[in-house]
């Protein structure tokens, strides 16, 4: 027996180029068959399936709704094989009237609102087909107007591209992220896309300043005022830019001088999450004193519309205000505009010309493939209706032969070829005209299969008068496939049917607006005392405050620090960082107010580190610190150093296991008393620690024995008593004998 022989066949290939060419495939997978829009219909496939199959489906907008989770499903199992999620957020989306134009599903339930709440689950919700989607988009599907391709595992077919009469793209807009790649689509009036369509076939050397004409700029579900009118037209000659977008606003006179500032629309970027976004911002203008006219805020926003009322108090300036709530919240924002677009197979960045010109010649080609459909359909049926009629005229002859044939076959020869052989004629004459008939395969079908009710009379005429029909639509059919000009009235007049139909009136105002200009009021500079408890709570309290309650301050706050309103407070923490806060983002109130935990106002972490010293910055200018850590480390930091606008920067570098445990400013100190976790102390004067960098690490205060740390620090000065508690002992420091740094120091018991 022999031995198979086995033949190698090793390809060797670079593993980049391996690489490179399976990210493309994949790129351009996700490009073409996910995250973009096709440009001739504006939908991507996940929408252009659902659609579909809710045709196939039969869910109509006259017929019943049906639950969404039926068409999910056989989306799902028919065409789209990807997360049911995605199928229904593409269902959810395209019924949301907040976020489309024009919405292309009716749904029923609970679809989501426009503060950000998502859709019921997919059990609980129905949806069917809006009118114009049914009559628009998936009307003329039975008539070979696109091209159908196998689905993903070739059971069923579906239609590459809906045959979508207008440029959808711009109705409805889109926007996707692909890969390396995304859209930005915004919205646009329907009546007025129908119109520049219609201006540019009739002109396809129309400009895109002529075209704006018709089209105004985008037209926002949400409204708004678009602010930058002279920006649009570059904008959509290039097909990329910044569309500027503010929210409406209304000012409302009240009892007692008071004003309400009412937001009646907002930026289209502003819907969802970002409305509550919006609100905690004006809040938070409030808060952290941007503002003192805020009396109140309510959102009053329903199903009628957004409605945000802001109680502003007496004699408050409602202009200014409003100009601030531009300037600092997102009441006015930007809408990014790329509009990138699947055409000719390919993702382009096309102007708003090319748009309408890819979604004109698509229609002109919708249209031809339509009309050449009905026309064949009529040529057919004009082929059976004159065979017809000419067999009403010879009935008696074709009754003779059908009545002399043997069979079918027989019959349809002599109908067809006039062959006569094999049948019964009642007179030579009869054979003679049988044998000249030539009636078409199609006409010998339908006489053969013609029911004896068409003899009578009034049927007969029915059928002329049908004939002379179907020859008007013949002529009609092939005047439309012959001239331009035909096919292009025919397409305007479905166009003007659409807009009378469905077209609605513009939400979002276009206009040239100048940038807001708000003038902040210059806060009246004063003394203030920030307060910390030892929970990280922090307020700032007026000095007639501090003073009536001095007993009691030292006792319920750990940092207590003099400082202006104007100024700034840094925090030192363990990890050698320096957290700067602005006085007027603390609180200031009460002396019972709580406060608000440090950490919400700066970047000082609770879980990785602890405040150690609390200084204002305007007194770190005049004075130096002295910054000691627990392995003995120290150093003299001019205060100037830590005069940063920066919220966090490194005040002093560390060894590794080091963490900095003091740091106090120099004033009249002049001798320093560290004491170990083992009892040892040490006394030397300050004039022994020498001036360093913060980006230096110090020198040694003490040796200390392994596993030994310092752990208190302790200064003496001419103006203080040399007495501390430790452990809840008196203490003299003079106790402790004064020698020079670096010492081993002494154990003395407490």
């Amino acid at each position: 027996m022999k031995k198979k022989e086995f033949v190698e066949n090793i390809i060797k290939t670079e593993y980049s180029e391996v690489m490179q060419k399976s990210y493309i495939d994949y790129a351009m997978s996700v490009i073409i068959s996910r995250a973009l829009p096709d440009a001739r219909d504006g939908l991507k496939p996940v929408q252009r399936r659902v659609l579909y199959d809710m045709y196939e489906l039969g869910i109509k907008f006259d017929k019943p709704y049906r639950k969404s989770a039926r068409i999910v499903g056989d989306t799902m199992g028919k065409y789209h094989p990807h997360g049911d999620s995605s199928i229904y957020e593409a269902l959810v989306v395209m019924s949301q009237d907040f976020k489309k134009g024009l919405p292309l599903i009716d749904g029923h339930g609970n679809f989501g609102n426009i503060e950000g709440d998502g859709a019921a689950a997919m059990r609980y919700t129905e949806a069917r087909l809006q009118e114009v989607t049914q009559n628009a988009f998936l009307s003329d599907l039975d008539k070979d107007v696109v091209d159908f391709i196998p689905n993903f595992d070739e059971t069923e077919k579906e239609p590459s591209v809906l045959p979508v009469k207008f440029p959808n793209l711009l109705v409805n807009g889109s926007d996707g992220i692909a890969v390396g790649m995304a859209t930005s689509i915004p919205p646009h009036n329907l009546g007025e896309v129908i119109e520049a369509t219609k201006a540019y076939m009739n002109n396809e050397e129309i400009s895109t300043a002529m075209l704006l004409r018709y089209i105004k700029g985008p037209d926002f579900p949400t409204g708004g005022i678009v602010t930058n009118k002279d920006e649009l037209r570059e904008i959509y000659e290039t097909g990329q830019g910044k569309i500027k977008i503010r929210g409406k606003v209304e000012i409302e006179p009240q009892k007692g001088g008071k004003t309400n500032v009412v937001i009646t629309q907002i930026p289209y970027p502003m819907i969802g999450a970002n409305i509550a976004k919006f609100l905690q911002d004006v809040a938070a203008l409030a808060e952290t004193k941007k503002t003192q006219d805020i009396v109140d805020i309510t959102n009053q926003s329903s199903k009628e519309g957004i409605r945000i009322v802001i109680e502003l108090r007496k004699d408050a300036d409602a202009d200014n205000f409003v100009n601030m709530l531009y300037k600092k919240t997102r009441l006015e924002d930007t809408f990014g505009v790329n509009m990138l677009a699947i055409a000719n197979g390919r993702p382009e960045v096309m102007s708003l010309k090319q748009i309408i010109a890819h979604n004109v010649d698509f229609i002109f080609e919708v249209t031809r493939r339509k009309y050449t459909t009905l026309l064949n359909k009529e040529l057919e049926k004009k082929e059976i209706q004159e065979g017809l009629i000419k067999a009403c005229n010879v009935i008696d002859l074709v009754i003779e032969i059908l009545r002399g044939s043997k069979d079918r076959p027989m019959a349809k020869a002599c109908l067809v070829e006039g062959n006569v052989e094999g049948i019964n004629f009642r007179s030579k004459e009869s054979k003679i005209m049988a044998s000249q008939l030539r009636f078409t395969e199609k006409q010998a079908n339908a006489i053969l299969e013609m029911r004896l009710y068409k003899l009578i009379g009034l049927e007969l005429e029915a059928l002329i008068n049908e004939h002379e029909d179907t020859l008007a639509n013949i002529f009609k059919y092939e005047d439309i496939l012959d001239r331009r000009d035909s096919m292009a009235t025919v397409i305007m007049n479905e166009l003007d049917d659409i807009k009378s139909r469905f077209a609605s009136k513009r939400k979002t105002v276009i206009d040239n607006v100048e940038e807001a200009v708000y003038v902040e009021k210059q806060i009246e500079e004063m003394d203030v005392m920030f307060l910390m408890d030892r929970f990280g709570y922090a307020k700032t309290i007026d000095m007639a405050t501090y003073e009536r309650n001095i007993e009691n301050v030292f006792t319920d706050y750990k940092y207590v620090v003099n400082c202006k309103n104007t100024g700034r407070i840094c925090i030192f923490t363990n990890t050698g960082d320096m957290h700067t806060v602005k006085v007027m983002d603390i609180p200031f109130g009460k002396y019972k107010d709580k406060g608000v935990p440090i950490d919400n106002i700066s970047n000082y972490n609770t879980e990785k580190e602890y405040v150690v010293a609390c200084e204002s910055q305007s007194r770190l200018n005049l004075y130096n610190l002295i910054f000691v850590t627990k392995l003995s480390m120290m150093k003299i930091v001019d205060g100037g150093e830590f005069d940063v606008t920066r919220r966090t920067i490194s005040a002093t570098k560390l060894l590794d296991g080091d963490e900095v445990i003091s740091v106090c400013a120099l004033t009249d100190q002049k001798q320093i008393v560290l004491k170990t976790a083992d009892g040892y102390f040490i006394r030397f004067g300050i004039e022994d620690i020498p001036e360093k960098k913060k980006t230096a690490v110090g020198v040694r205060g003490m040796k200390l024995s392994p596993k030994d740390t310092v752990e208190n620090v302790f200064f003496t000065s001419a103006s203080s008593e040399p007495n501390v508690i430790i452990d809840e002992k008196p203490f003299d420091l003079y106790r402790v004998k004064l020698s020079r740094r670096d010492g081993k120091g002494t154990k003395i018991r407490l």
